[in-house]
């Protein structure tokens, strides 16, 4: 039903569309349907599919209202084949909206009032403006409640505002003039200019509507809801009411002069207010979808960081006078030693935690240090950096961001139900390094810190793009099946809460898993959820070395007859790249396997169980810069982006306030969005153009660096 007018929206075929559903109504998912049906879609991606999800489902409720207005009006008894059909055909809510706006119940209003004291057929005489003599024309409507012909007019008039309200032709009109002409207007309100201060920047401001960037306008939102700024939209009044009178008003008499002061008068009193409404719903709307396409980007980015790998890890969470939080961690992330260094003021014990941190490096065979970047972040990474070590380690610093809302968790309870939050947040810390994906799923989306204005944009749009966006990047990644944990696996495609905990559960008891067909044998994992999580799942060392591939069991006979037309074994064909090269794809092809899967297959038997993550760098902040009055306009700095939003990237240079990069200082060329030059948790050299040290405000630019 919705296929032709996703697939025009969307500039597809209506076939990929059709598929598509077909197969998100069978329960397959977004990860499975771009990996393995891409015969079947076209080779649509994670984000085309969403797409088609999301306007189905938009769709949906459309349709469901459609059936609401349809209902309403028909038990008036005004249902008409033609208004069926008129409903029937249009997919603007607006549109069903205005249809619907003359048949919809509605308080008792002054027009209403008009009609009941018997006023409608003098509305009806004055609308055709045929006579200047309005008076006249009033005088045999005065009786009962209308004590005069004036008063039978104003009558008149509050029922003409409401049939201009209600006319879809004038809300159109003034509805186009919003679009083109409207502008936002933000003022402070009187008294709060000082309570209001973090809101300067919109205390008397007004720009096109069209133009507002999303974070300015949700701004001033959230200055209007903590009640510090008034915020409205408006367009040319005189041109809005010009454009109506030009419609309604047809003659140059008395009747056609009270026509235009109705028409007037619904402008500022209904027709007005409501398309305002209309249209801040939908900038809001706007600047949400933005804001949280901003957020599930850099959150995919966050999650896709380099990851260390299985080394052995001591990870600090800094700090002064509660000391830092020092763990020592396996190759696996496992926990073997805890305890408390003071290097800082006010204990000043640095020798001997010099002592400790080194012992414990020999001792438990570390390979790399993790420090949080939060307080005492920098001064600790500066006291590691001046130890001797019996041995070359590695020194990075990560986020922290979450890592108090994770050690306070249930999971982290779980966990670790004998240590209290630092340890609980040190091990985060630690195993961030090792795999930022695996640790990250553990804690809200919302509380990682990549985002912005997150509290003020819809919640329910929020929360199912960023859980798709955690979903897409570990499907895309995949998982080991015999060392993820529950709450990695939970969101490998087809899985869930129940489906991991059965499979640690299982892996517990009959140890660890030799093949994917052993999953069949989980309880409640059936034939669906086994076709849409199995090609996500690696094991390494497997008997079938497909097993630790991206090559999905549906296929496996299509490498097996690869390797005995080649004569020779699967596991050749994967070590052998000259084997490789004589496998002709278009012999493989049939009715449901085409070239997209091939090529697919043959890119994991190059790189069998390959990484799509980058390698990980070590950093190093210039050693002369620990606060903002060390800055000094003009000098070249690295730094690393921290966030990164749809107005510039904030970067931290290795000082408590992180600078920002405007998006007209990031290229000597023109960018439209800032994710065209920058990624999350990028190395930069940024030069510092201003420090602002009242506010501790650093700008920063990219541009025309090393020339």
């Amino acid at each position: 039903m919705y296929d032709s007018i996703i697939a025009k929206s969307l500039n597809i075929q209506v076939r990929q569309v059709a598929n598509t559903l077909k197969l998100l109504s069978e329960g397959a998912t977004i990860p499975f349907i771009s990996r393995y049906r891409k015969e079947m879609t076209g080779e649509l991606n994670e984000v085309q599919i969403q797409a088609i999800q999301d306007q189905f489902e938009k769709l949906t409720e459309i349709g469901k209202r459609k059936e609401s207005v349809l209902k309403s009006i028909d038990e008036q008894g005004k249902l008409t084949p033609e208004l069926r059909k008129r409903i029937n055909d249009s997919w603007s809510l607006n549109e069903i909206e205005d249809i619907y706006l003359p048949f919809k119940p509605k308080r008792r209003t002054r027009a209403e009032i008009a009609k009941e004291r018997g006023l409608e057929p003098l509305a009806k005489i004055l609308m055709r403006q045929q006579n200047g003599d309005a008076e006249s024309a009033a005088l045999p409507f005065v009786k009962g409640d209308v004590a005069d012909a004036n008063e039978a007019l104003k009558g008149a008039k509050d029922i003409i505002a409401e049939w201009v309200n209600e006319n879809e032709v004038a809300r159109d009109k003034v509805r186009k003039n919003f679009s083109y002409e409207a502008e936002i207007i933000s003022k402070v309100v009187k008294g709060k200019e000082a309570e209001a201060e973090k809101y300067r920047d919109y205390f008397d401001m007004h720009e096109p509507l069209k133009r507002c960037s999303s974070h300015r306008l949700l701004a001033m939102r959230r200055g209007e809801t903590e009640g510090f700024l008034r915020v409205s939209i408006s367009p040319d009044d005189e041109h809005s009411i010009e454009r109506l009178n030009s419609f309604f008003v047809k003659g140059r008499n008395a009747m056609s002069d009270l026509v235009s002061e109705a028409v007037s008068d619904s402008y500022k009193r209904l027709l007005k207010p409501s398309i305002e409404t209309e249209f801040a719903a939908s900038s809001k709307e706007k600047a949400d979808e933005e804001a949280i396409r901003v957020f599930a980007e850099n959150l995919r980015q966050l999650l896709l960081s380099p990851p260390l790998g299985q080394k052995r890890v001591l990870a600090i969470d800094p700090g002064f006078r509660t000391g830092c939080k020092v763990v020592c961690l396996d190759a696996q992330g496992n926990l073997l030693h805890n305890e408390t260094i003071y290097p800082h003021p006010p204990q000043n014990e640095r020798t001997m935690a010099m002592k400790k941190v080194a012992k414990m490096v020999e001792a438990y065979n570390i390979e790399a240090i993790s420090i949080g970047n939060g307080t005492a972040g920098r001064e600790t990474e500066q006291f590691i950096q001046s130890i001797q070590f019996d041995r070359k380690v590695q020194v990075f610093v990560v986020s922290e961001s979450g890592a108090s809302i994770y050690s306070a968790s249930p999971i982290a309870r779980e966990e670790f139900p004998d240590y209290d939050v630092t340890v609980r947040g040190a091990v985060s810390i630690g195993r961030r390094l090792m795999d930022p994906l695996a640790e990250l799923v553990k804690i809200d989306p919302k509380s990682i810190g990549v985002g912005q204005y997150q509290h003020d944009v819809d919640q329910t749009k929020l929360k199912k793009a960023l859980d798709q966006t955690v979903i897409n990047s570990v499907n895309l990644v995949g998982v080991n099946l015999n060392t993820a944990s529950k709450h990695l696996l939970t969101y490998i495609s087809g899985l869930g809460p129940q489906l991991a905990q059965n499979i640690v559960d299982f892996r517990a008891q009959n140890g660890a898993f030799t093949s994917r067909k052993q999953l069949k044998s989980v309880p409640r994992l059936g034939d669906k959820a086994f076709e849409q999580c199995a090609g996500f799942l690696r094991i390494t060392n497997a008997e079938n070395p497909l097993d630790n591939t991206a090559v999905h069991p549906e296929s496996y006979h299509i490498v097996e007859k690869m390797a005995k037309d080649l004569k020779c074994s699967v596991d050749d064909l994967i070590k052998n790249k000259e084997l490789r090269q004589k496998v002709t794809l278009e012999h493989y092809t049939t009715e449901k396997i085409g070239l997209p899967t091939l090529r697919d297959i043959m890119e994991e038997l190059e790189k069998p169980g390959r990484d799509h993550r980058e390698s990980i760098k070590v950093f190093e902040f210039d050693p002369t810069i620990r606060t903002i009055a060390d800055l000094k306009e003009g000098m070249i700095l690295p730094g690393i982006v921290t966030n990164v939003t749809n107005f510039g990237a904030f970067v931290d240079v290795g000082i408590k306030e992180n600078g920002l990069v405007h998006i007209s200082e990031m290229a000597d060329r023109y960018i439209s969005n800032p994710s065209e030059v920058v990624t999350l948790h990028q190395h930069v050299e940024v030069r510092v153009m201003s420090v602002d040290m009242e506010r501790k405000r650093v700008q920063l630019s990219m541009k025309n660096i090393g020339n």
